[in-house]
This record gives structure tokens, C-alpha cells and sequence, in this order.
């Protein structure tokens, strides 16, 4: 299956876009790197077909850089779902400089809101989900469960390598299907007071979950 734009144009877009203006450590907000994001969009247009003219939901948008590559790859339209203000608003100005028309941005906490009229809904839903570390333990698995209750099709996951074990035990647990059909490495810069090193380097797993009919 082909991608509309090369990959390499693809990251180059991805890598002009502005993060986080003040990121908020209690909301794990760390930039996704332009690369990872652009590999990650490429492989799930070029493997599955799931962006192009597709319905995609990008839970946990932050300032839109899966949305805006989805966008890039000819998603139909985007619902871009943040529970921050300030990083929407960062997602406003991207999508002011880029000139794309197609995403819509919700506030609202993916976890605890009426989400729930939009079951099924979603062609394809994107997420790089907070992974669970600080005061936070296990809100990637409840954001990965809440995506598959949204979409008619697929999620498509971003996650430490190092939990890869657990995603398998829990989709086993939730009777669906997954696999990695990626994996990156996420040079982690420093980004709050309490990190000590200048960048980590982290193994990441993309993820394909979906239900077992398809």
C-alpha cells in the first residue's frame, strides 16, 4: 500500500511543528520525536491502509503531531482529543502554520468523558499514551482499552518496549488481537527538573490492537 507523501517529507513537516510551551509533568507531556512519529504514521498507512480517507482519533493529541502526520497522509478527518488547554492551544498554532483544515480539537479527559456515544465509531485510533510511570500507574493500559472501545477497526499504540509482556497478557485478557508491528527508539530529552540525564534513550513498541472479527 503507497503513502501519498515520502516518509522523509513526511518527518521534515513533523520536525517544523512547536511542542509543549510549559509541559505538564503530572500529564506525562513529552514531545513525540518527529521521527518516531513519521515511522510510526508511514508503517500504519503503508502496512494497513488505516489513515488515508479513514475517520482517525488521536486520543491524547497534545500539540498535534500524529494528528497533523495523519492529516498529511490523507486521513479523511481527525478529532484531536486533549485534556490541557495550553497544548491545544499549541495544536491551534500548528494548525494555523500548516494550513490543515481537517481536525477538529476537543478538550475533554479521554478517561472520564462522554466519550462513550462514540463507540465504534473511528476507523483508526492513534495515541502515544502517558506510559505509566509517577503517580500515574496503568493509565496506558485504561487509555489502550478506552481506544478499542472507539474504534470500528484498529489501534494503533506507542509504548515501552519493556511492557511489552504486560500489553500481551492484557489483550489476551480483553479477548482482542495485537501485535508490534514496529519497533523504535525514543531519544527521551530532559525534560523536567528530576531528570538526570540530558536524553535516554528508550526502546518503544508500535502496537496494532484490534478485534478479533477482523
Amino acid at each position: 500500500m503507497s503513502a501519498i507523501i515520502k516518509l522523509k517529507t513526511l518527518e521534515g513537516h513533523l520536525g517544523t511543528l512547536t511542542g509543549f510551551s510549559d509541559p505538564r509533568v503530572e500529564l506525562e507531556q513529552y514531545e513525540t520525536p518527529a521521527h518516531i512519529a513519521a515511522v510510526a504514521l508511514y508503517t500504519v498507512q503503508t502496512q494497513f491502509a488505516s489513515l488515508e480517507n479513514k475517520l482517525v482519533l488521536d486520543a491524547g493529541c497534545g500539540t498535534g503531531m500524529l494528528s497533523l502526520g495523519a492529516a498529511l497522509l490523507g486521513a479523511g478527518s481527525i478529532v484531536a482529543l486533549d485534556i490541557d488547554d495550553s497544548a491545544l492551544a499549541g495544536l491551534q498554532g500548528n494548525l494555523e502554520d500548516s494550513g490543515v483544515t481537517n481536525i477538529d480539537a476537543v478538550q475533554c479527559d479521554f478517561l472520564n468523558s462522554n466519550v462513550c456515544r462514540w463507540d465504534n465509531y473511528f476507523d483508526t485510533v492513534l495515541m502515544n499514551p502517558p506510559f505509566g510511570t509517577k503517580n500515574n500507574a496503568g493509565i496506558d493500559m485504561k487509555f489502550l482499552k478506552m481506544g478499542l472501545d472507539l474504534t470500528s477497526d484498529s489501534v494503533y499504540s506507542l509504548h515501552k518496549s519493556s511492557t511489552r509482556s504486560h500489553i500481551q497478557k492484557k489483550i489476551k485478557e480483553w479477548g482482542v488481537k495485537g501485535s508490534v508491528i514496529a519497533e523504535l527508539r525514543y531519544n527521551l530529552p530532559a525534560t523536567y527538573k528530576f531528570h538526570k540525564q540530558q536524553t535516554r534513550d528508550i526502546g518503544v513498541d508500535l502496537w496494532r490492537i484490534h478485534h478479533p472479527d477482523l
